[in-house]
């Protein structure tokens, strides 16, 4: 299923929103944001270093964003989106219908749809509040049709399409009923043409597309596609079709069609196209479509192509993109496209362009959104951009990058790592750092290295690390090193090693874990260690041990019964989270707090219902975050701050507000200032917290959990997605760097 991009992580949502106790949280809107998971970070000063797969940082936009068609910058306000936008229709008066997967519109609590005024302001009386995601509008008059996966919407029961009042937000009476949700909407007249995978609709079988009219019943109209149906535009007396079949009733089509209005029979017009059609607008006489395929109209065309629309033959124009096309819309002589590409002919674009209607070459307009667009819309000459993105106008940062703590802009620090970082430590003026990276600087460095941490100048400090490192340590002159490596520092070393901070050396300190080690964690002399590992220094010990300065097992033996993602001490407590249900001899789901002389459980016991993949202390306070949704009977979902000494979730106040991170929504797209009634900022997916200081970096080492979802790593997403996503045979060699597979949304 589809999911969303992270901005920033739990470790960044801690050191930015965890205060002193009695001080209020504020989300602080002015950082910038990265395209990709966050995997690790740490405060120094006034500069905030984030280590993860991403590879730029951008300004904080939200998902739903209205540029100048003219210019490509953003408009200077409008309201922020704080989940996925998927579907987008202009309202006819300067204003849009929005919806997705998310939770809040410029802090407006709105379940997956929302109304915002030609004022870009939310609309206080339109909230028809679908109990599922919204995957398609059209607006005909002062109806709003939608497509999704809801059954309940605009106060009514309604199985995946409605149609509500424009003004109020209420269902109409009009319910056709489908057994799928519809992937596009059109409405031509008193007639909605709906595409998709459904079998039913309108109380009559039909497969994949349909027309209803007027009552909410299916017309005689069934031209009955062999495949799902993902693009439709009407223009006179024809329906051009696009999708994944490859036959109109008993007609070979393959991938696009035009059909009669009047009997559903497939016209005389075929392009042929050998590859999937997603996206279908008209201008004229000529139909522009986009998708994945290779040849349309028996010509080379890569994923985007223009049409007769009387003979079905490609024009001359052609932009050449290197990625899918998932969306195409057209005004005067310009044709804006949305995408997994990431250049238009020679010209770099990402995502998104502007193309000149005329010569095919990119226009200057340039908005450069940090991650997919998933829809677009055309209003006078405003284009709102609807997707997973968090960030527009952003600047290539690879694997890390350091803000600075007072602007939230970038820094010139740029070490441009080859690959992922997953843990950062910082010791004096030098940064360690390890992960999946095999470069820094464009020098070699096998997951592990240090740089300048002010200037980003690589040391000669070279361990070379045998596989990817999770999780680092400080002490002294050494350092820990945990992952998944069986060398470093020029010696075997399973999972596990102390290193010289001067040389890079291993030192004769090896407890040998027999699986991975993802977290690490130092208090005098003992190392704290969890991860995946069954025996670890000398001993059987089962996903967390304590490890003596000999490096062998000490008798501290909690025996979790499930892997261990995260530690932090405070005192004499061990705080543990992970995916156990047992650990020092009682039941403790997930979270537990430990005694550090015996291993015991202590009584503290927040019980949550889903996995804790972070955790960090602050004050009296835990702030742990995971794959949960309460905690007992208290509501709290993916991220929440805890009692230290009772395990209760903190409560709302005038002094503090606390976190509960919806689904659907990244943490990002709110104003500046305590948010009213606990937060609404978070990703629907997480990684892992490390506790950070205001200065001098982290108390406690960082570490690192099983990967999340990466949108640069996954093939961007397009316009009315599917469950199916495979890219016909003989078009997976041209993909390209940014992928032009099809990748699954959540419904």
């Amino acid at each position: 299923m589809k999911r969303l991009a992270f901005i920033l992580t739990i470790a960044t949502a801690t050191a930015l929103l965890a205060t002193s106790d009695g001080g209020a949280q504020v989300l602080d809107t002015n950082l910038f944001v990265t395209n990709g998971p966050v995997n690790t970070m740490l405060v120094s000063g006034g500069t905030i270093y984030l280590g993860g797969t991403f590879t730029e940082v951008a300004p904080s936009t939200g998902s739903g964003v209205p540029i100048n068609g003219s210019t490509g910058a953003l408009l200077t306000s409008y309201p922020a989106v704080a989940g996925q936008v998927v579907a987008v229709a202009p309202d006819g008066s300067g204003g849009w219908y929005i919806g997705g997967n998310f939770t809040r519109v410029g802090g407006v609590a709105r379940n997956g749809l929302a109304h915002i005024l030609s004022d870009y302001s939310v609309d206080p009386s339109w909230d028809p509040t679908p109990d599922g995601s919204i995957l398609s509008i059209a607006v005909g008059g002062t109806t709003v049709y939608v497509g999704g996966s809801f059954t309940n919407i605009g106060g009514a029961a309604r199985n995946f399409i409605a149609a509500l009042n424009g003004s109020t937000g209420a269902a109409t009476s009009w319910n056709p009923g489908v057994n799928a949700p519809p992937r596009v909407l059109v409405v031509d007249g008193t007639t909605v043409y709906a595409g998709g995978s459904f079998t039913s609709i309108g109380g009559q079988p039909r497969n994949m597309l349909a027309a209803i009219d007027a009552t909410g019943a299916a017309t005689s109209w069934n031209p009955l596609p062999d495949g799902e149906v993902d693009a439709l535009a009407v223009d006179g007396s024809v329906v051009y079709v696009g999708g994944l079949f490859t036959h109109i009733g008993v007609t070979a089509r393959n991938y696009i069609a035009a059909v009669n209005k009047s009997d559903g029979l497939a016209t005389s017009w075929n392009p042929d196209s050998d590859g999937y059609v997603l996206a279908i607008a008209v201008s004229g006489t000529t139909v522009y479509v986009g998708g994945t395929f290779g040849t349309i109209g028996g010509v080379p065309r890569f994923c985007l192509a223009a049409l007769s629309a009387s003979t079905g033959a490609p024009t001359s124009w052609n932009p050449n993109p290197n990625g899918q096309v998932d969306n195409v819309l057209v005004s005067g002589s310009t044709v804006y496209v949305s995408g997994g590409f990431s250049f238009i002919g020679a010209t770099p674009r990402s995502l998104l362009a502007s193309i000149d209607a005329g010569t095919g070459a990119a226009t200057a307009w340039n908005p450069h959104p940090n991650s997919q667009v998933i829809d677009l819309a055309l209003s006078g000459t405003t284009v709102y951009a609807g997707g997973a993105f968090t960030g527009f106008g952003g600047v290539p940062r690879v694997g890390a990058a350091a803000l600075d703590a007072a602007t939230g802009m970038p820094t010139s620090w740029n070490p441009a790592m080859g690959g992922a970082v997953n843990a950062m430590v910082l010791n004096g003026s030098t940064l360690y750092m390890g992960g999946f990276f095999t470069s820094v600087n464009g020098q070699a460095r096998s997951h592990l290295a240090a740089v300048d941490a002010g200037t980003g100048a690589l040391s000669s400090w070279n361990p070379g690390a045998g596989g990817p490192v999770s999780s680092l340590a400080l002490s002294g002159s050494t350092i820990y090193v945990g992952g998944s490596f069986a060398t470093i520092g020029g010696a075997v070393r399973q999972h596990i090693a102390q290193l010289s901070l001067s040389n890079g050396a291993a030192t004769a300190w090896n407890p040998g874990a027999d699986f991975d080690v993802n977290a690490l964690c130092v208090s005098g002399s003992t190392v704290y260690a969890g991860g995946l590992f069954s025996n670890i220094g000398g001993a059987p010990r089962n996903y967390l041990a304590a490890l003596d300065a000999t490096g062998a097992a000490t008798s501290w033996n909690p025996s979790p019964d499930g892997i261990v993602y995260t530690i932090a001490i405070d005192g004499s407590t061990v705080y543990v989270g992970g995916g156990f249900v047992v650990i020092g001899g009682q039941v403790r789901t997930y979270l537990a707090a430990l005694d550090a002389a015996t291993g015991n459980a202590t009584s503290w016991d927040p019980s949550p219902n889903g996995a804790i993949l972070g955790l960090a202390l602050s004050g009296s306070h835990a702030f742990v975050g995971g794959g949960f949704t309460g905690f007992g009977a208290v509501e709290r979902n993916y991220l929440a701050e805890l009692d230290l000494s009772t395990g209760v979730p903190t409560l709302g106040s005038e002094s503090r507000q606390h976190p509960s991170l919806r689904r659907g929504g990244p943490l990002r797209g709110l104003r500046r200032g305590q948010l009213p009634g606990g937060w609404n900022i978070g990703p629907s997916v997480f990684r892992r917290v490390h506790r950070c200081l205001d200065r001098g970096g982290p108390r406690d080492p960082d570490r690192r959990v099983r990967r999340a979802w990466n949108p640069d790593r996954v093939a961007r997403v397009r316009r009315r997605d599917r469950v199916d996503q495979r890219l016909p045979p003989h078009r997976d060699h041209r993909l390209g760097a940014t992928g032009a597979s099809r990748a699954q949304r959540e419904p």
